[in-house]
Parts: structure tokens; C-alpha cells; sequence
């Protein structure tokens, strides 16, 4: 099964990886409008660097449910 088989498949069975990703994706729309600005305050600054953090946190759960899932599946 490929990686992005796995994903879908996980979207749809496991309620837990669907919110992840789910969050996942609405930080990186925060995360591009604060890019999309010319310049940052240093407190939009600390917030951007919050929300990347957050963000990889998501995305490192989600890369260890799709492990998970590649040890039961085979």
C-alpha cells in the first residue's frame, strides 16, 4: 500500500489522524497568511514560531499513526 493510500485510508478510519490532519492544514493556512505579510511584528513573529511548532507536532503524530498502520497492515 502506498503512502498516500495509507493517508485516506487513515482519514477515514481513525478519527484521531483525521483531526490531526485537519489541523494540520489549518495551520498552514495561518501559517501562509503571516507569510503573505511584508513584514511581522516581534509578537506575530513569536506566534508564527508558535504555530510551526504546533504544526510539526501534528504532522510527527500523524507520521508515527502511518507507521502504526504500515506494522499491521503487513
Amino acid at each position: 500500500m502506498k503512502e498516500n493510500e495509507i493517508v485516506e485510508a487513515l482519514k477515514q478510519q481513525n478519527e484521531e489522524f483525521k483531526k490531526l490532519s485537519d489541523e494540520h492544514r489549518s495551520l498552514d493556512v495561518q501559517l501562509a497568511e503571516m507569510d503573505s505579510k511584508r513584514y511581522l511584528s516581534p509578537e506575530e513573529e513569536i506566534e508564527r514560531k508558535r504555530l510551526q511548532k504546533l504544526k510539526l507536532v501534528r504532522k510527527d503524530r500523524m507520521a508515527e499513526l502511518v507507521r502504526e498502520y504500515k506494522k499491521v497492515a503487513t
